[in-house]
């Protein structure tokens, strides 16, 4: 009995020890059984912790990912720091005891106890404290990050603290995090995940907020830049999703060919194996791929990806002269095509063509057999080995897209692994495509947008992906929307006016997703689709330098947002997870503020590896990891982008910019008006003048308006006299010059201005 009393005697002194410690020293007592806990399910790491300042008030400026990031960061930092947050969240006994250990400010509803939590943060400020604070105001639903609240400013007022930014990495993908489209009721993606947390350079407190946010979002594209390595092989993913897929429809195409997971998962298995034996060399690197957008073409392109080989889908609306430029550029071999294909393409290629249709009589039964098994039998980490998938670096190349050259000839962008995948996963993110999704694959795959996303995106994030093999074919990508149940297009404007000019509206009724990209949208043509279909289009914005999605509205269908908004029209959307963006003064780099123009740039784990051969070229256009995208933007106050045209699409007169963008939007609308014509009216472009160094000149097609009535109509919109083009600037053509891709041919209209002035 006495043993018994004096052990309940020991125990109850413990407690009451432990008791004590709890109400006199909270703060090391919470640490003290926090850290071990955090220490068990996270691995938790610091980068640039000498950017803390040891002493004096600091203000810590963090994203916003998950329900502990308070808790992360103050596990991360030898300095207790004060947050100020939404008293509702501690008023259980238990947090109101944690809040409390670490001086915790609360700000509680109605303008007088909001004004106590801000002045309250603003003494800790000028007391020496650590104030922290999620300017976002809301945990991101998405992993982007949001408009930053005002409220800072009126916290450092009168103060003479650091601000430094802060960026959390890691936690998205928990439990606590809105990762899958809910809090807590999922289960973890990984057990012991690392968390990082990355500290900016302390800013002075007079920071415009703007900075600030481009600070926090830069530190976490470099968060994401670090840890590329963490992005999945897209091979193995889209093999894995495949084998899971089975019967269920994968993907399909005009030509009839309709099929499910695993049998996509065999054939491009066998095709593998047999493009290995007869057609390449060990060493061989690049391959060419000229085939439209079709399960084939989606076979090949997993396949060589499956092989470790460089993909080089090359541009079948070029001339000769230009796909063996591109050819030439990165040293192809081989390209693969098929003999039905190459019957309407008027092409001499300096590679050997390797036709599909024959290849496909040399797969033989083994190869079938073993296809089978590998597809079905064969456990998923043994077939990682088997085809070498293992050894795929993060770095390593995925691909080579051309540019469009639009401008000049195309350059061979350099995509790796790392690049691609990074968008695949933003864009699940932000579309959050599943497998009740039919995408509608009519951009080409030698297209950046086309290669991602209706090829990778579409592949691996559960969809089926349903092609065609020509985007102006309206009738028959109206047939297959109905037939396939489609949910999701993509497309540029070009097309879209296609479609609601020739598709009937039982064919896009199963729309849910539309996105559009390559050049502005006519505020006119998203009412007239969705009117029609009744769904609105949202803008994005990429640049095959990119891999190539910078950015995205997110559809009215697909939005989680809370309390901030995620699209706002007439933007091309906010930067991606993992994307920083900023604005730069074309004349001396300088950053500029929120709503000023300037030059565009970007940076993140998508950007490329350089330009295939061009080392200097690459040097130029990226720049301490920062790629100059030629465009010419604006980012608001909520941090969405607005494109305001092309720095090549301006032309200085009279000491003036003069936006060729703004000027072609006022005359499309002109010669538009009353007419139901989907196509492409008129564009502008400059050639030189002895006078003035540049003179517009406008190429339209065949119109019943004078020149007179256009230039009054442009004048009546409100353009300076300036803008307004003389009477000889105006030349009738019989088409526009575009694109295979369906964006404005610059280099071709700059031409075709240049040789009508000179005949005049």
């Amino acid at each position: 009995m006495l043993p018994l009393i004096i052990t309940l005697l020991i125990i109850a002194i413990v407690i009451a020890i432990l008791a004590f410690f709890a109400w006199k020293y909270p703060r090391p007592f919470v640490r003290a059984i926090f850290r071990p806990i955090l220490g068990t399910f996270y691995r938790g790491r610091t980068v640039g912790l000498e950017n803390l300042p040891t002493e004096g008030g600091v203000m810590l400026v963090s994203n916003h990912v998950s329900w502990i990031d308070g808790i992360l960061i103050l596990w991360l930092l030898p300095r207790n720091v004060r947050f100020v947050v939404d008293g509702g969240n501690f008023k259980s006994k238990l947090g109101d005891y944690l809040g409390r250990a670490f001086d915790t400010i609360y700000m509680m509803g109605g303008p007088k106890a909001i004004g106590r939590a801000l002045r309250s943060a603003r003494e800790g400020l000028n007391n020496g404290d650590v104030i922290g604070i999620f300017a976002e105001g809301t945990i991101t639903r998405t992993g982007q990050l949001q408009a930053f609240k005002p409220g800072m400013t009126k916290i450092l007022q009168k103060t003479t603290a650091q601000v430094v930014p802060v960026y959390l990495e890691g936690i998205w993908g928990s439990i606590f995090s809105f990762s899958g489209g809910r809090f807590f009721k999922k289960w973890p993606t990984q057990f012991r995940r690392t968390i990082t947390l990355y500290i900016g350079e302390p800013l002075p407190p007079e920071t415009p907020i703007s900075t600030i946010r481009t600070r926090v979002q830069a530190l976490g594209s470099q968060a994401q830049i670090d840890n590329r390595r963490q992005f999945p092989v897209l091979a193995r993913r889209v093999l894995k999703g495949w084998r899971r897929r089975g019967k269920r429809l994968q993907a399909a195409d005009t030509l009839g060919v309709e099929v499910g997971g695993r049998s996509l998962l065999m054939r491009t298995l066998a095709l593998r194996r047999c493009l290995r034996r007869e057609v390449f060399t060990d060493d061989e690197q690049f391959i060419g791929v000229l085939l439209p957008p079709s399960v084939a073409a989606v076979a090949v392109n997993v396949a060589l990806a499956a092989d470790r080989r460089v993909s080089a889908n090359l541009n079948y609306t070029v001339t000769s002269d230009v796909m063996n430029h591109c050819i030439h550029d990165v040293g192809v071999k081989h390209v693969l095509t098929s003999d039905r294909f190459m019957e309407k393409l008027d092409l001499d290629l300096d590679a050997e063509i390797v036709s599909l249709d024959k290849l496909k009589e040399k797969v033989s039964t083994l190869d079938k057999v073993i296809a089978a098994l590998q597809a079905t039998v064969v456990p998923a980490w043994l077939l990682d080995r088997i085809l070498g998938l293992h050894k795929v670096q993060s770095d390593d190349l995925l691909t080579v897209i051309f540019t469009s050259g639009s401008t000049g000839m195309p350059k061979g962008v350099l995509l790796s692994n790392a690049n691609v995948s990074h968008n695949v996963d933003a864009v699940g993110r932000a579309i959050r495509l599943d497998q009740e999704d039919v995408v509608i694959g009519v951009l080409p795959f030698f297209h950046s947008f086309g290669y991602a996303v209706t090829l990778w995106a579409a592949q691996t994030l559960g969809p089926a992906g349903v092609y065609h093999f020509n985007p102006l074919d309206s009738k028959q990508i109206g047939k297959l929307a109905e037939k396939y149940k489609a949910t999701v297009l993509l497309g540029t404007p070009t097309f879209i006016r296609g479609y609601l000019r020739r598709v009937t509206e039982e064919q896009f009724k199963t729309l849910d997703v539309v996105v559009v990209g390559a050049e502005k949208m006519p505020i006119d043509l998203f009412d007239a689709f969705e009117k029609k279909f009744g769904v609105r289009p949202v803008e994005g914005y990429g640049t095959t330098e990119m891999s190539p999605l910078v950015s995205v509205n997110i559809p009215m269908s697909r939005s989680l947002a809370k309390y901030q908004p995620d699209r706002v029209e007439g933007s091309v959307g906010r930067p991606l997870p993992g994307i920083s963006a900023k604005i730069i003064s074309p004349d001396d780099g300088t950053e500029l503020s929120t709503g000023e123009d300037g030059m565009l740039m970007v940076t993140g784990p998508n950007v490329m590896r350089g330009y295939a051969g061009q080392k200097e070229l690459t040097e130029k256009a990226v720049v301490n990891g920062w790629y100059s995208t030629g465009d010419i933007a604006h980012i608001d106050a909520d941090g969405f982008l607005h494109i305001t045209g092309r720095l090549s699409r301006f032309s200085k007169i009279g000491g003036e910019m003069v936006p060729h963008l703004k000027i072609e939007e006022e005359i499309g609308k002109i010669l538009c008006e009353g007419d139901e014509d989907d196509q492409l009216r008129a564009c502008v472009t400059a050639v030189p003048d002895e006078k003035k160094g540049e003179r517009i000149i406008v190429l339209h097609t065949p119109t019943s308006r004078s020149i007179d009535d256009i230039r009054d109509g442009l004048r009546a919109a409100g353009l300076p006299n300036l803008f307004v083009p003389a009477n000889d600037s105006f030349i009738e053509v019989d088409a526009i010059p575009l694109l295979g891709t369906g964006k404005l041919d610059l280099k071709g209209a700059k031409d075709l201005a240049l040789c009508q002035t000179a005949k005049a």
